[in-house]
C-alpha cells in the first residue's frame, strides 16, 4: 500500500451489526484505519446493512407481502443508518456527507469518505465497485465473515475448495451472472462483471481478522482471495 493510495472497503453489515452492534470490532477497525490515514492513505468505506437490514426485512414481511423493491429500500436505509454511525465515529477525519450516489465524486481534503446504499437492485458490492471507478481506485477489499471465496458453498459441500488467486473470467463462472436481493454469494455477480471491465483487483477477506487486513494493506502475506 503506497502513500496516498485510495482503497475502497466494502464493510459487510454482518461485521458492523451481526445481531447487535459489535462495538469491539468497530473500535479496532477504526484504530487500524486511523493508523493507515496517518501514513497518508485514503479510504472509501461502503457500509452494508447487516442485522438491522435482516431483522427489519423479516419483521416487515410478517406485516404484509412486500415487493423486492420495497425490501430493498428497507435494506438501503439500513446501510445509510450504519454509514451515519460509522461516519460519526471517525470524527474530523471523515467527509461530512455520506456518499449515496456512486456516480458522484466528492471533492474533499478529508482522508475518509463513507458510502451507503444507492437504489433498489444494487448491492453494497456494486456500489463499492462503482465508487472505485468514480475515484480511480485500483484495488477494493470486500470484508465479510469468510476467510476465502470457495468454488462452491462450503456450508453445503464438505469438498468445497478455497480460492486463493483467480481471474474474473473463472470467478464469474462460479458466481454466475444474475444478482438477486439477499442472495448468498461471496461477491455480487453483477459487481463482478463490472469489476472485470474495470480490471479492478478485489480482495475478499475475513473482516473480523483485522491483523490480516493490515497485512494485506501493508503488502505482507495474508489469508484471503485475490481476484484480478
Amino acid at each position: 500500500m503506497t502513500k496516498k493510495e485510495i482503497y475502497v472497503l466494502s464493510l459487510g453489515g454482518s461485521l458492523i451489526v451481526p445481531d447487535k452492534i459489535d462495538y469491539k470490532f468497530i473500535k479496532k477497525f477504526r484504530e487500524l484505519i486511523v493508523r493507515k490515514v496517518k501514513n497518508g492513505n485514503k479510504f472509501i468505506i461502503v457500509c452494508g446493512g447487516g442485522g438491522l437490514n435482516r431483522k427489519s426485512n423479516e419483521a416487515a414481511k410478517k406485516v404484509r407481502k412486500l415487493s423486492n423493491n420495497e425490501l430493498d429500500w428497507i435494506g438501503i436505509h439500513a446501510t445509510r443508518y450504519n454509514a451515519q454511525f460509522i461516519k460519526i465515529l471517525f470524527g474530523n477525519l471523515v467527509h461530512d456527507k455520506i456518499n449515496i450516489n456512486p456516480y458522484e465524486k466528492t471533492v474533499t481534503k478529508k482522508p475518509i469518505i463513507i458510502g451507503a446504499g444507492y437504489i433498489p437492485g444494487w448491492s453494497s458490492d456494486y456500489d463499492a465497485v462503482h465508487l472505485a471507478k468514480t475515484y480511480g481506485a485500483k484495488k477494493m477489499v470486500n470484508l465479510s465473515n469468510i476467510d476465502y471465496a470457495y468454488d462452491k458453498d462450503p456450508k453445503k459441500y464438505k469438498n468445497a475448495v478455497p480460492i486463493k488467486n483467480t481471474n474474473w473470467k473463472d470467478f464469474r463462472k462460479i458466481v454466475g451472472n444474475k444478482w438477486e436481493p439477499r442472495m448468498n454469494k461471496p461477491f455480487d455477480p453483477v459487481a463482478s462483471r463490472e469489476a472485470e471491465k474495470l480490471k479492478l483487483e478485489v480482495a475478499i477477506l475475513n473482516g473480523k481478522k483485522l491483523k490480516n487486513l493490515e497485512n494485506y494493506l501493508n503488502g505482507k502475506k495474508f489469508i484471503g482471495t485475490i481476484i484480478n
